[in-house]
């Protein structure tokens, strides 16, 4: 039996060396909310001829990568999502008008005859009348080529030819052809004659009308497979011209649904505001299970800070993003990585307290009920981690953006925590308390004696059951209220969930709401939602602008507008969602929340019973409704990070719910006659130290985030930290009631039927004999030896 420990420790060190070697060596991906720039999401449609499949969205994909890399961003990605969207990254992109201008052109480009500059008259089929890149009336003919001909373009210049910038253009076979005939027409117009030039058209707008050079001959045209385009270019328009030439055609139109584009220091303040939050946070979580668990819980402690070092090592060994609600949620994965402990510390509590006095010291005493502890806690450890993992997934498959990094770091942060606390933790404290020093006194090592708080809960605690009914009219009183906010005040739902444009600016003067409001509207957006705030207190330096639909330049027209009153103005973050994805995704969210409740009620059905099923998915709809009912009171946002904060919600719900299930479960089979409820007491008195003491760890790290998190963090951490105090008072008076109140009806055996409630359970609660192995664990009560 050594060898498990042994092959335990090793697996533990190994792991915690990789993580450090991982950490040293490689550094993180980080999102552009964090790092600043840009993020455009365009969606492909079909055409009467082409379909927007994933083959012509790959096509599409390669001519756009063109023109961005003719842009000249620094480490910009193109990706595929789903059949028809494309995502573009711009790292250190602050003003996406220019990069949404080029990216965005989405009709072919075209290759035209110049039939006239006259502003009147008829025109013959086939024909147009636009305006040239002067904005001069121009009529073309019919298309000749396509840009599907065209290999390259670029801005050049040569200084011995003294000519200036010039734009080259390569054709592929096809092109090339089509070149020399349109050009072979066109040269048989005399000198400045409309008809001796060439439309270069793209979006309906002609980007270039050059005149063939008068060396051309009529008839000939110009033979080889690359052209020049000259005039008067300066540099930046050679470059643009270069980079709308070679990018070329799309074989599908596209449009932006989705961009966002967020300031450098606002990604820095995030950064800097999460590693405050997660030190402060660790350290009090340290501190109080230090001196709740004396030994044990300071392991614990060093077990957690390996914990964060194995989270981090994941993620950038994974190559995941992470984004600024993974942030978040890494920093809230620290709080709840110590409920296995907590877990495993309370059991291993209850087994050190049958151990005879006389053998508490031996040598198999504290080992024998840590590894005791540890057996028996598995089951919930995994039910709970289970539940949130379930609730990670659908993020990552149902949430977009940044959001979608928070699920992930939570799925990560999950299992870095079952290795934290299963192997590291587990090496480290049955180290310590085979150690004759802590042997000899059980108090230093944090397990013996059940506390205050049990001692009185096992001999004298309520019969908090005997008034369930009560408890589930309250719970369903405070439903009430819950919806009567979101019925009377509204759900301030975000752009994502509305479509529409949100701006955030910081200006240098503090300037007052009125001022704010009044600005934008001079801007021409006299409907927009104007709010400010202040970390001052006083007039406002953080201004946020709310509208509908608004392009790049009139987006620039406001953030001119309120420099004028405001002086130097920054743009913090940037929000575009089309109508069409803002209905997708509240969709989506509720599918979210629907499937998450559904699938952890499926879960807890077959894990334990379909009641229990039942009772814990009513009670996590409580849970959630109550977290909106507070935001619609508040007036707080609904968007896509409170998506994440109320699936997280239904998470840590569930986890204190499944640990009173879990010893419902096993006190049922301890006690066969005792009636339903008065087991369901006795399970929710002997869970409660464990209930606050995880609680409270998760507190700390949330209340750090909630002070210290900035404006980017705030309401996440709130919505959680409600949800956690909500969820952690549900499971006791709305998820165990309500199993009662089902087991009255449906009973599980025959023997509990509904009379078997409120009268017998007072005659029930007695000290239970304890026997020598445990149905549940499936381990020896014994002691080691």
């Amino acid at each position: 039996m050594r060898a498990v420990p042994v092959v335990r420790a090793v697996v533990a060190l190994a792991v915690v060396a990789t993580s450090l070697f991982v950490a040293l060596t490689m550094s993180p991906r980080l999102g552009l909310d964090l790092r600043g720039g840009t993020q455009i999401v365009l969606q492909a449609s079909s055409t009467d001829t082409v379909e927007a499949n994933a083959e012509a969205t790959d096509r599409a994909l390669s001519v756009l990568r063109n023109r961005i890399d003719a842009l000249g961003v620094s480490d910009p990605t193109v990706t595929r999502s789903g059949e028809n969207r494309i995502i573009i990254e711009l790292p250190g992109v602050q003003d996406p008008s220019e990069a949404a201008e080029v990216i965005g052109r989405t009709a072919q480009l075209t290759f035209h005859p110049v039939v006239s500059a006259e502003a009147q008259g008829d025109l013959e089929e086939g024909q147009r009348r636009l305006v040239d890149e002067d904005g001069l009336p121009l009529v073309i003919g019919s298309s000749v080529m396509t840009g599907e001909g065209v290999g390259d373009a670029a801005g050049l210049t040569d200084p011995s030819q003294g000519t200036g910038w010039f734009v080259t253009v390569d054709f592929r076979d096809a092109g090339a052809q089509a070149w020399r005939t349109l050009t072979a027409e066109a040269a048989c117009a005399v000198s400045g004659d409309p008809q001796r030039r060439i439309a270069i058209v793209l979006d309906d707008e002609v980007i270039s009308s050059p005149q063939v050079d008068p060396s051309v001959a009529c008839g000939v045209g110009m033979t080889g497979s690359s052209t020049q385009i000259t005039g008067r270019f300066t540099a930046e328009q050679a470059q643009d011209l270069a980079v709308l030439i070679k990018g070329g055609a799309l074989p599908v139109p596209v449009e932006v649904i989705e961009q966002r584009t967020v300031g450098p220091t606002l990604g820095a303040d995030a950064i800097d505001a999460s590693i405050r939050a997660a030190v402060i946070g660790l350290i009090l979580t340290g501190l109080f299970i230090t001196l709740v668990y004396r030994v044990v819980g300071f392991l614990a402690t060093l077990a957690l800070a390996g914990y964060a070092l194995i989270s981090y090592a994941f993620l950038v060994l994974l190559g995941a993003t992470l984004t600024l609600p993974g942030l978040a949620g890494f920093v809230l994965a620290i709080g709840m990585a110590i409920d296995a402990n907590v877990l495993v510390f309370e059991r291993a509590r209850e087994e050190f307290a049958s151990v005879p006095p006389q053998r508490r010291t031996a040598r198999g005493g504290l080992a024998g009920a840590l590894k005791t502890g540890f057996d028996k806690a598995w089951t919930a450890i995994i039910d709970t981690n289970v539940t949130t993992l379930l609730a990670a997934g659908l993020l990552f498959g149902l949430a977009s953006g940044p959001v979608r990094g928070f699920g992930v770091t939570l799925s990560v942060g999950v299992v870095a925590s079952m290795v934290s606390a299963l192997i590291v933790a587990r090496v480290l404290t049955e180290w310590a308390v085979r150690r004759s020093f802590v042997r000899g006194r059980p108090r230093v090592s944090g397990l013996a004696g059940n506390g205050r708080l049990r001692r009185w809960l096992a001999a004298s605690g309520p019969d908090l059951m005997r008034r369930s009914r009560i408890w589930l009219g309250i719970s369903a009183a405070i439903v009430m209220v819950s919806v009567a906010g979101i019925v009377v005040r509204g759900l301030n739902l975000g752009v994502e969930f509305t479509g529409g444009r949100l701006l955030t600016f910081s200006t240098s003067q503090a300037i007052t709401a009125d001022q704010a409001r009044e600005a934008v509207s001079e801007a021409g957006f006299p409907r927009a939602v104007v709010q400010t705030s202040s970390p001052t207190g006083g007039a406002a330096e953080t201004i946020s602008v709310r509208t509908e639909e608004l392009t790049n330049a009139q987006a620039l027209t406001i953030e001119q507008s309120l420099a004028r009153v405001g002086g130097e103005v920054s743009k913090e973050t940037d929000e575009l969602i089309g109508p069409s994805l803002g209905d997708e995704l509240r969709t989506k969210a509720l599918i979210a929340l629907g499937a998450a409740i559904l699938a952890q009620m499926l879960y807890l059905a077959v894990r334990f019973r379909w009641t229990f099923g039942i009772a814990a998915a009513v009670t996590m709809f409580h849970d959630v409704l109550v977290v909106v009912g507070v935001f619609a009171w508040l007036g707080k946002p609904i968007d896509g990070v409170f998506l994440a904060a109320a699936l997280t919600v239904i998470g840590l719900s569930v986890n204190d719910t499944v640990v009173v299930f879990d010893r419902v479960r096993e006190m049922r089979r301890a006690r066969p006659g005792a009636s339903f409820a008065s087991v369901v007491n006795s399970a929710v008195l002997q869970t409660v130290p464990r209930t606050i003491n995880t609680g409270l760890g998760a507190m700390f790290i949330l209340a750090a985030l909630t002070v210290l998190g900035g404006d980017s963090l705030t309401d996440f951490a709130l919505a959680l930290l409600i949800g956690l105090v909500v969820g952690t008072a549900s499971s006791v008076f709305t998820a165990a009631p309500l199993a009662i109140a089902l087991e009255r009806f449906w009973p599980d055996r025959p023997d509990h039927t509904p009379e078997a409630t409120d009268q017998d359970q007072r005659s029930e609660r007695r000290p239970v004999t304890r026997t020598s192995v445990d149905p549940y664990a499936h381990v020896p009560s014994g002691r080691e030896t």
